[in-house]
């Protein structure tokens, strides 16, 4: 990976700790774009695409936007099997810390079946039982070195597929020692996340509109993604005034709250070939955006690139997503990169 042309040094930020799913999976094509029904059988396909989860494609994209001089520390388990093996070997490979991803004995690495309707959207059915569910508070408690190491210059991930518990230990640890705090809950978990206090210990929530209308009090899908956005920011604005948000609609495009002004970001135009992963991808633009120096709102177009080159792959983790890449697509997009942006993206 070519260092970038620009002083990460004179970031505030050196190196990023997080902790999720770590895993593998398979892709299944269902027919017809109808949603599934609970009872309903449904023929379909499967795909040879390569699925990973959310830990491992948010922290791949986050070094490959910032490079080998920023640190990407990840903290969770896989099983004591071939999966796992193979997911060490490539985060390995991709310059990812896996110093503190254990072998887990006696547990299956996280395996998720990917759903995928022929318009490209889809979801996943995630095993409950894997190595990832064996991380705990203790086991997050042991990495408080490495967050003393990084004190006031790290950035905390906390994301989905391993219990909330570890999560919320992440986060303290990450208050306690300065860092920028990041994370995100799938649908089901937001209501339990918000009762813990989870939000106040974040600085960046990033939801996708599902997750947008439970943190609003809202059914899925009973408004319009631009009125659940506004209602979810106003209820979270109110409760958590220090909190800066990032919400994504898919091609109805994203949105930012800095804690005064929601932005709103339209989706570049992609041919899509799935569009599993690109929340992560989402994500993974915001974080690294704001490591590299920039506002929420530079971040946020930052992340609306990666998030549209990551959906012209069949993979979760798109290999073609690095920063030449992404200079290219905005300019076949049409997009207009200010000049920390293009600095960024021309490393």
């Amino acid at each position: 990976m070519p260092p970038l042309n620009y002083d990460l040094t004179r970031s505030p930020y050196q190196g990023l700790i997080g902790t999720g799913g770590i895993g593998s999976g398979m892709f299944f094509t269902l027919q017809g774009n109808h949603t599934l029904g609970r009872e309903e059988s449904r023929a379909g396909v499967f795909l040879h695409r390569r699925d990973y989860c959310k830990l491992h494609i948010i922290a791949h994209y986050v070094k490959v936007l910032l490079g080998p001089g920023f640190e990407t520390i990840l903290a969770g388990k896989v099983g004591d099997d071939a999966v796992g093996r193979a997911l060490l070997d490539e985060m390995t490979l991709a310059g990812l810390d896996v110093r503190h991803v254990e072998t887990c004995p006696g547990a299956g690495s996280l395996f998720s079946v990917c759903l995928i309707y022929p318009d490209g959207s889809g979801g996943n059915l995630t095993s409950a039982d894997s190595a990832c569910e064996r991380v705990d508070a203790p086991f997050i408690a042991a990495l408080e070195p490495e967050f003393e190491r990084l004190s006031g210059r790290g950035v905390a991930l906390a994301a989905p597929e391993v219990p909330l518990e570890a999560r919320h230990e992440l986060l303290r640890l990450a208050t306690r020692h300065g860092f920028f705090r990041a994370g995100s809950f799938v649908t089901a978990e937001v209501s339990e996340a918000m009762r813990r206090g989870m939000l106040d210990l974040l600085d960046l929530a990033a939801f996708n509109i599902d997750e947008a209308a439970a943190a609003a009090g809202l059914e899925p899908g009973s408004a319009p993604a631009s009125e659940v956005v506004e209602t979810a920011v106003r209820r979270l604005a109110r409760a958590y005034p220090r909190l800066r948000l990032s919400l994504t609609a898919g091609k109805e495009g994203s949105w930012c709250w800095d804690g005064a002004t929601l932005t709103h970001q339209q989706a570049f135009s992609a041919q899509v070939v799935s569009a599993a992963g690109a929340g992560d991808a989402h994500l993974a633009g915001m974080i690294a955006g704001l490591a590299a120096g920039l506002t929420l709102a530079q971040a946020q177009v930052l992340a609306a690139l990666t998030a549209g080159l990551s959906v012209t792959s069949p993979h979760t983790i798109a290999p073609e997503v690095e920063r030449d890449a992404l200079r290219r697509f905005a300019a076949g997009a049409g997009a207009r990169l200010d000049a920390a942006l293009a600095r960024l993206l021309a490393g």
